[in-house]
């Protein structure tokens, strides 16, 4: 049954009328951080968060990220304290019982652009911009079989980078003929949830300005914006892959010891 309603839904896919998302599959992108010896690139984080500070922010937040664990991108406490303070948060009530507006610490939180959802959602057309803490987590493209069996070795976990660089540069092509994209949104093919979206292309050449040389481009700012939100979603991912390690080489001693262990005590006794 499973099997015909699946040939039947193919039989009437064609490509004005998808029947799966993404349209197309992200591309897997060489990432510092993949693979079980993989590190973040604290250059490109860095890059990623000027990207989300002078794009990003202005209609996504990031309210799971506090500004004191930006150290761990190579910031010094004053550099810290210093992004902090460009950000106003509310705090509350006060002696009079109101609310008020303070520079932020690094203790606070990154702010939303926003007072609350129903506010986000009617400044972008009825969608509320998605909270980016643990996106590159959240939206990653199912790799069937027998992908997903080659990744339990190779530990693929990238495929939330990969969504995003994927869907931040998808913009600007030209719809299969005969596709009806709705009025006020935009066509991208790596969209995981329909053939449009309502967030237009984001970013373009030269928005932003790199001091170290690296290209100013869509490409670029979308692989340092997509690493440095999956530094955001699991910041500590360089220690986990650091403790994993040190934990196989352990079992790796133990297994040894308990081997010679047993030859030593089993070996005046006749088999």
């Amino acid at each position: 049954m499973a099997t015909a309603a699946l040939s039947q839904e193919e039989a009437h896919h064609d490509e004005a009328n998808p029947t799966h998302f993404p349209i197309h599959r992200p591309a897997e992108m060489d990432w510092s951080f993949a693979g079980p010896f993989g590190r973040y690139d604290k250059g490109q984080l860095q890059r990623g968060l000027k990207v989300y500070k002078e794009v990003c922010s202005a209609c996504h937040s990031l309210r799971l990220v506090s500004f004191r664990t930006l150290e761990d991108l190579g910031y010094s406490d004053e550099q810290v304290r210093a992004l902090a303070a460009e950000y106003e948060v509310t705090d509350g009530p006060n002696a009079d019982g109101e609310m008020f507006t303070r520079a932020a610490l690094p203790s606070d939180h990154f702010p939303s652009p926003y007072p609350n959802d129903e506010a986000a959602a009617a400044s972008n057309n009825g969608a509320a911009p998605p909270d980016l803490s643990l996106m590159a987590k959240a939206r990653t493209v199912e790799r069937g079989f027998p992908r997903f069996v080659f990744d339990v070795f190779t530990q693929y976990q990238e495929g939330g980078p990969d969504y995003v660089h994927a869907l931040l540069t998808g913009y600007g092509q030209t719809p299969p003929e005969g596709m009806d994209i709705p009025e006020g949104t935009h066509y991208n093919p790596y969209f995981i949830a329909a053939k449009s979206l309502a967030m237009p292309q984001p970013i373009s050449d030269d928005q932003v300005t790199y001091d170290d040389g690296m290209p100013q481009t869509v490409d670029q700012y979308s692989r340092d914006v997509s690493a440095f939100l999956m530094w955001a979603a699991e910041p500590h991912l360089d220690e986990r892959k650091m403790i994993g390690f040190r934990v196989i080489i352990f079992l790796l001693l133990f297994i040894g010891l308990v081997w010679m262990t047993k030859r030593k005590v089993w070996a005046g006794v006749a088999h």
